[in-house]
């Protein structure tokens, strides 16, 4: 995506700008742009072809200096760095001129993001001299390891790592306990997908050359064999050709399947009786062997404590810290998810000796990394992540926190997350400070935290001449500085302002070592924040080193009251917040302040006569309540913090305030209030009747009587969007000659006519002679979701015409806004002229979403069109299905108070929940909690977790609140969901929570279900409904029908639900475009179908046989039966269980001697057994149970049974086949367990026979032979003959018996042979992997001598079979 940066997550690097990133880097923006559907991610340009809005601040603060009428800005050396850091535009360079000792010294701030490098350049020391990072935490559990399992040193000082591995201990290590806590985990899974990616390149091209160089071996082996063996008839000479062409083949498919899990760490944690220690192995990461051992590392602590690092290793340039918790039994290693945690820090607050104007705001200020981006799921947040985060702030007294992170929200000032912030700001009086969000540039796009919660500072994001010439390298800078035109703007939903300052939103500043390079740009309000961050820290550290009381109340107000504009409209608040901030007047607002009460004005607001909704400002967006003037009443409360004392700050706290209203003839205002701690209302009104349509923005503040120098105590932000209607039935709207420059947005306020479902749009440009970038979005609003926004991002490389569609919702406002890039066409003196063409199109239906009940009967459909005529066209299709499920089991507990106790004291609890589900084909699945999806900030459950995976414990796929598809095999899963809250009472409720698996069907599969004009069409076949003229006011109805019972996909179970969408408009020709194409109608619906009930079989539970034998014998052949089943049953894990058993087992021998089914489950029956006994023993306890077997049978009889076919009709025949097909496969069976332990026995023995098979020309189709060298005569072959048994019986080559067969290759001296089958075996195993298999495979790939594959596959291990799931 070409660049920009927005906030909203899936991957943090929405927030960067195409510029800002290296080639190495560039999969951030593709991670960004899949991870979350719900949002479009903005393709920003590079910044030479970027744009925004045009205002009246200059670049260089107040005075624009270096900008001339015609926009040319000339840079020095000087000039130019400063401009990759900026903070000329917020007046810190002349605050820390005068005042160079406040330069954040005695700050601290946590900064919430994806991870800070402490290797990072400029975050090693404050400007003072004190370490830069104080502390380092992963608060989301992504880098935990489970370190439980304790181990002691053998004789030599060798422990046996949590991998399986031996390990050196250095001997200079103190442990006065001896134990030794050990954990692994894969190194990649520290690592960003970028880093990944570039390592998996580079440790490719050693594993090709390795690869290559057997390859090539084994070509040469051929040759020679070839030449050696010219034509030769000799099947063994032909079988060993054939063994070297199977190693071939497998290299070759060994290069096409490669996929890299990286080396594996193995922790080692220990207590050297002061402190928890940590040391780590890596394995194979550099050629160089002794790098990563375990004996080299120097023992890292907890940061904290030391503030050391390390370095995986020099290939990969990844730092990390660790952190133990839990009385060792858990170690977090911490790496950053991405960049941007580090290019944020260093804006705020890093420092650079040499190289001074490269400084961070605050470059004496020290800071706590508190990652919050989860890298398991690509560095989004999770609640767990929010909350910990919050809770280290607290304990590390931290003075500030930055948050440049966001995500939309249904619900503003809303959930678990915001009630903890205001306990925070409110009782420890930290500052927040957070990202608007870069989803503008159309109205009510700020998200949560940033734009939508009281207790936080929302910033946006402004671009000076400066930072446009220097940082984005723009040829012709504009004149003025500006909001960048995909900054967030407000109101909230609410009609809270949202925005609070602006500050710069670019920034050069320091990058991971990982990103091989120091520094990098990167632009969005993300940078925009810290940068407001650093400045409110030279502020708290003057109020600190002067005495000044610090209170985040007085600081916002500071920040709030002392911006300059941006911008000379009153609306232009709604994009910048009160202004550009500026340190400098905030701070002499301070000094004047210093002795008033510590008090933040909180404003609610009420439409008279309604008790809610509660409001925090008005917005007036519908046609409706423009007609009308309406009475608002205001509560306006004092709020103090929580340690305000009664009687010397509350009692007395009394106010004359003066109210005042931006525009008296809209807004009418009560003169004053006397306010007191309790608080007073005031009523208002607010009349837009004689309004201009569009956007208008007032205020009513208020201000101290006695100190009006204070400004605005508080604000009611007032702000109507009165729309355009339309008239006489119009379904056309045009807007011609609208003249863009860059950064002008234009907005219309149009009301959509009622029964409108979506909008044909045309956008033709003209004037334009090079490319223009233009934004394109459409907002409406509707109660209790999220707002409803389109977007599109285009370009005119030439005066065209471009046309779109897109859905909306008939009766509701919607705002429209075209905006040209701040920075596109700045090099061109020429406007570009727009004409916007606007046709409303509809199809009005009763029911919005369709369920069908499982019934036969097809429900009805009424259509109407209400707008135009239209195109009746319906198409639906069922595409899922989804699963309900409950838990088969569930787990409360308490978490440890090192990371999970709230700052109330509170213990926070986790709910983990198990379910099980199972495909019977591979498919596309994903979960679904109706209850919690969808909702991270505006969610009264703190946080959510959930991981698949299969009954090896591999895990498949992980999530948290935005479920997403993943391809899973065919087997049996369990998804474990992990739930956290302080309330047990809560979490007790959530204890049979219904979770959805829902899977996509494969596209044979897809339901296109018929329509009727007849209710009885389903059934008789008759009346289809294809399409129709709708008619305005014209309403007309037709039949949707179930599919029919033999189209239902299986694996369906009663009780299920298919779902899918159904459309009924079409749209006109002139709006379509080659995307559009594939779908005919911009608007669907949600349909679906309970699948009911299976029909019931007819002769199930009917025996049409008759019974031949009498009941004396029925009843004698029940009783044995009973007792097999008894004994099948027995348990057989401790030694007197396996005794009793055996007992059993012998005296049914003796009773039914020759039963082979009976013999058949004791020969069962030991293989199950657990080996107490010499392996030699116990295969030949199994050989003589399959003798048994093997002897009970009758061959001559079953063999001349299966030359016959028998008759399929004849019920007693059928009977006999079964009963004989029974014994053939116990036969089979026997046969086959006594090869496999006839062969164990001669390995044990050390006695394989060396010969190949006789060439007798009994081949086998799968190529493998007996011995070539026939044994002795008085040493027959047992395992040769019992092969050639089973193969009478069954195809040896079978999955089912191909392990005998390898077994075989493998005796015969042809391990590429064997190693083909037994590839073959793996992929056609329809179970869950079996971990034998794959320690065969790497036991033939050692003996082969490939190094390269044996490690390969020992790693990929870790990945199949680990012992235990992950830590959530």
């Amino acid at each position: 995506m070409p660049g920009l940066l927005v906030i909203y997550k899936p991957s943090l690097f929405r927030n960067l700008s195409q510029s800002s990133l290296p080639p190495a880097l560039s999969s951030f923006r593709s991670t960004a742009y899949k991870r979350r559907r719900r949002f479009r991610i903005r393709e920003m340009p590079s910044s030479p072809s970027a744009s925004s809005e045009i205002s009246k601040v200059g670049g260089e603060g107040a005075t624009g200096d270096g900008v001339d009428l015609l926009g040319s800005f000339k840079l020095s050396e000087s000039t130019f760095l400063a401009s990759l850091m900026p903070k000329k535009e917020i007046g810190a360079d002349r605050f820390l001129e005068s005042h160079p000792e406040y330069d954040g010294r005695g700050v601290l701030i946590a900064i919430f993001d994806s991870g800070v490098d402490p290797a990072a350049a400029g975050l090693q020391v404050t400007s003072d001299g004190k370490p830069k990072i104080l502390d380092i935490i992963d608060c989301t559990g992504s880098g935990d390891i489970d370190t439980s399992k304790v181990v002691k040193a053998d004789a030599d000082g060798n422990i046996t790592g949590a991998s399986g591995t031996r390990l050196v201990v250095n001997p200079s290590w103190k442990n006065p306990s001896g134990e030794w806590r050990v954990g692994y985990k894969l190194v990649y899974e520290f690592f960003t997908d970028t880093l990944i990616s570039r390592l998996k390149k580079e440790r490719r091209k050693k594993w090709d050359e390795n690869n290559q160089e057997a390859i090539s071996e084994i070509l040469k082996q051929l040759n020679e064999f070839d030449k050696k063996h010219n034509k030769t008839d000799d099947i063994n000479l032909k079988y060993a050709r054939e063994d070297l062409q199977n190693r071939l083949d497998f290299l070759k498919k060994q290069a096409d399947c490669y996929d890299d899990k990286g080396p594996v760490i193995d922790a080692v944690v220990w207590n050297d009786g002061a402190v928890w220690r940590v040391a780590i192995e890596i394995h194979t990461f550099e050629d160089n062997p002794e790098f990563g051992k375990l004996a080299e590392f120097i023992p890292l602590t907890n940061y904290r404590i030391e503030r050391k690092y390390g370095i995986f290793s020099k290939l990969d340039a990844c730092s990390f810290v660790t952190n133990v918790y839990d009385e060792g039994n858990l170690l977090s290693i911490v790496t950053d998810c991405s960049p941007h945690g580090t290019h944020v820090s260093g804006i705020a607050a890093a420092f650079h000796h040499k190289e001074p104007l490269l400084n961070g705001v605050a470059p004496g200020a020290q800071i706590i990394s508190c990652k919050i981006g989860d890298g398991r799921l690509g560095s989004m947040e999770t609640g767990t992540g929010l909350i910990r985060a919050l809770i280290a702030a607290v304990e590390h007294k931290c003075d500030l926190i930055n948050m440049s992170y966001g995500e939309d929200t249904l619900l503003p000032d809303y959930g678990c997350f915001v009630d903890l912030v205001n306990e925070v700001v409110d009782k420890h009086r930290l500052l927040f400070i957070s990202s608007a969000g870069n989803s503008g540039p159309a109205l009510s796009t700020v998200g949560a935290p940033g734009g939508t919660s009281s207790s936080i500072v929302g910033v946006g994001a402004y671009v000076s001449p400066s930072m446009a010439a220097g940082a984005h390298c723009v040829v012709e800078p504009p004149s003025e500085g500006l909001e960048y035109t995909w900054s967030s703007r407000g109101p909230t939903v609410d009609g809270d302002l949202g925005v609070c300052v602006s500050a710069p939103g670019g920034a050069v500043a320091p990058v991971p070592t990982w990103t091989l390079q120091r520094r990098m740009l990167m632009n969005g309000t993300s940078m925009a924040s810290p940068s407001a961050c650093g400045g409110a820290a030279l502020l708290i550290s003057a109020m600190k080193a002067e005495g000044i009381t610090v209170s985040p109340y007085t600081i916002r107000k500071a920040l709030e009251n002392t911006t300059i504009s941006v911008g000379e409209l009153p609306e232009d608040k709604l994009t910048t917040g009160q202004g550009l901030m500026q340190v400098d007047r905030a701070y002499e607002y301070l000094q004047q302040s210093k002795s008033l009460p510590c008090a933040q004005y909180k404003v609610k607001i009420n439409q008279a006569g309604k008790s809610s909704p509660t409001l925090r400002g008005i917005y007036i967006r519908e046609a409706n309540a423009c007609e009308q003037a309406s009475e608002w009443t205001v509560q306006v409360e004092p709020k103090f913090h929580e340690d305000a004392s009664n009687l010397e700050q509350l009692v007395p706290f009394e106010e004359c305030i003066q109210l005042h209203s931006s525009e008296k003839s809209v807004v009418q205002t009560p003169e004053y209030l006397l306010l007191t701690n309790n608080g007073r209302p005031f009523n208002i009104i607010v009349d837009p009747t004689d309004l201009s349509d569009g956007l208008h923005y007032y205020e009513v503040y208020g201000t101290d009587c006695k100190a009006p120098w204070r400004g605005p105590l508080f604000r009611v932000s007032i702000t109507i969007a009165k729309p355009m209607i339309l008239k006489d039935h119009n379904s056309n709207m045009s807007f011609s000659d609208i003249r863009f420059v860059p950064g002008h947005v234009e907005r219309r306020f149009i009301e959509v006519p009622h029964g409108t479902t979506w909008v044909e749009a045309t956008m033709q440009t003209s004037g334009n002679d090079t490319a223009r970038r233009f934004f394109i979005d459409t907002v409406q609003i509707c109660p209790l979701r999220r707002p409803i926004k389109w977007e599109s991002v285009v370009t005119f490389s030439s005066p065209s015409l471009k046309s779109f569609s897109f859905p909306v919702k008939g009766g509701l406002m919607m705002e429209l806004v075209i905006a040209q890039f701040w920075s596109s066409g700045v090099g061109s003196h020429e406007a570009t002229v727009v004409n916007f063409e606007i046709e409303f199109h509809g199809i009005s239906i009763h029911k919005a979403a369709v369920t069908l009940d499982g019934s036969e009967a097809p429900v009805r459909i009424d259509t109407k069109a209400l707008i135009s005529s239209e195109n009746l066209v319906p198409a639906a299709n069922l595409t899922k299905v989804r699963i309900p499920y409950r838990p088969i089991d569930s787990n409360l507990s308490s978490l440890t108070a090192s990371r999970d106790k709230l700052p109330s004291g509170k213990q926070i609890l986790s709910l983990t929940l198990i379910y099980k589900f199972k495909l019977e084909d591979g498919a596309e699945i994903k979960p679904s909690i109706p209850l919690l999806n969808n909702r991270i900030y505006d969610n009264k459950f703190e946080s959510q977790f959930y991981m698949i995976s299969d009954s090896n414990k591999r895990v498949y796929a992980t999530g948290d609140v935005y479920p997403k598809y993943v391809k899973l095999p065919k087997g049996v899963y369990n998804l474990h969901l992990y739930i956290r809250h302080a309330n047990v009472e809560v979490l007790e409720k959530l204890k049979q929570l219904v979770l959805f698996i829902e899977r996509k069907l494969d596209k044979k599969d897809v339901i296109q279900l018929s329509f009727f004009s007849q209710p009885d069409g389903p059934i008789m076949g008759n009346g289809t409904f294809k399409s129709s003229e709708l008619l305005p006011g014209q309403m007309e109805a037709f039949y949707v029908g179930p599919p029919t019972k033999d189209k239902l996909p299986k694996n369906c179970p009663p009780g299920s639900v298919l779902v899918g969408k159904i459309s009924y408009g079409k749209m006109s020709l002139g709006a379509r475009n080659e995307n559009q194409n594939q779908q005919p109608s911009p608007v669907s619906y949600h349909i679906s179908y309970v699948v009911p009930p299976p029909k019931l079989e007819e002769d199930k539970g009917k025996d049409t046989s008759s019974c031949t034998q009498s009941v004396s014998e029925r009843l004698e052949d029940e009783v044995r039966d009973t007792k097999i089943k008894f004994l099948s049953n027995l348990k057989k894990g401790t030694p007197e269980e396996r005794s009793a058993w055996k007992d059993l087992a012998n005296s049914l021998k003796q009773e039914y001697p020759k039963y082979t089914p009976l013999l058949s489950k004791i020969l069962e029956g030991l293989l199950n057994s657990g080996a107490d006994e010499d392996k030699i023993i116990r295969n030949e306890e199994i050989i003589n149970a399959a003798n048994e077997v093997v002897n009970s049978v009758d061959k001559e009889e079953l063999a001349k049974y299966f030359s016959v076919k028998s008759d399929p009709d004849d019920k007693e025949a059928e009977k006999i086949k079964k009963k004989m097909e029974a014994t053939r496969d116990q036969l089979s069976e026997a046969l086959y367990q006594k090869g496999l332990a006839l062969a164990e026995i001669d390995s044990i023995k050390g006695s394989k026979l060396d010969g190949s098979a006789t060439a007798s020309g009994d081949e086998l189709s799968d190529g493998a032979t007996k011995d070539s060298a026939s044994p002795p005569v008085d040493q027959p072959d047992k395992f040769e003959e019992n092969f050639k048994e089973l193969k009478k019986w069954v195809d040896v080559k079978s999955s089912k018996y191909s392990m005998l067969v390898v077994v075989r290759e493998r005796r015969c001296k042809r391990p590429g042979t064997a190693l083909k089958v037994l590839v073959d075996m793996i992929q056609d195993d329809s179970d869950a992997p079996k971990k034998k298999l794959y320690e065969l495979k790497i036991e033939l790939l050692d003996e082969i001598g490939w190094s390269h594959l044996a490690s390969y596959e020992r790693r990929w291990m870790y990945v199949r079979f680990p012992p235990s799931l992950p830590l959530f």
